[in-house]
């Protein structure tokens, strides 16, 4: 019953207010609902799709964040801005700078690591204890060493693995490296129109959906 009511009080929200209007108010309690138990998003890019598996008790607090971006369709009409070849590509910065902007500093709290960064698994991108906010990367290598750091995966690439493989990744750290030295200004102050006009080789994120989802 709560489950169905939390999506009941979601659903509603959406259809009333809009997805816009939802990503523009990070405090509205719908933010704050629990997450599926187990849930899957299927994310639509210009190399193809992929399939995420997100498992709540792995990292609940970076499940339940993720779980809400998507839903509201944050991550839609973005770019992979940020991809090191057989090491991770990342994204999670909005392409609209008025809804970036919002989210840039929302940070939620850390979840201590319970699997490892290895090649597949997806985290939170932070810079620090409880600072991490929607940027996402997926270790396309074996980056166990991020373990010791407190980066959290709670979740594992299940199809399309190749696609993410297939990301551009000649810009390297010069077209949304950054975050830690904070050099990431334009991409929140401009958004797509930045990254299209100055590195137009970057794949699209088309859109990020939520196509399966489980509670025990």
């Amino acid at each position: 019953m709560r489950r169905l009511a939390r999506l009941v009080s979601l659903s509603s929200l959406l259809a009333v207010s809009g997805q816009t209007q939802l990503l523009r108010d990070p405090t509205n309690v719908a933010w704050t609902e629990a997450a599926p138990e187990t849930y899957r998003v299927r994310i639509e890019t210009s190399k193809g799709d992929f399939v995420l598996d997100v498992t709540r008790a792995l990292a609940p607090r970076g499940a339940d964040r993720f779980y809400h971006l998507v839903a509201s369709g944050f991550y839609d009409d973005s770019r992979f801005y940020r991809v090191i070849a057989d090491r991770f590509a990342q994204f999670g910065i909005a392409g609209k700078p008025e809804i970036a902007r919002i989210w840039q500093n929302r940070s939620f709290p850390d979840d201590p690591p319970l699997a490892s960064n290895v090649r597949g698994t997806f985290a939170f991108a932070m810079t620090g204890p409880d600072t991490r906010t929607t940027q996402i990367y997926i270790n396309t290598g074996d980056q166990s060493r991020l373990d010791a750091q407190g980066f959290a995966p709670f979740g594992k690439v299940i199809e399309g693995m190749d696609v993410v493989g297939r990301l551009y990744s000649g810009y390297g750290e010069q077209s949304g490296g950054g975050m830690r030295a904070g050099k990431q200004g334009r991409l929140f102050e401009e958004g797509n129109g930045y990254l299209d006009r100055e590195w137009p080789n970057l794949d699209k994120l088309v859109r990020a959906r939520v196509v399966r989802e489980t509670t025990h």
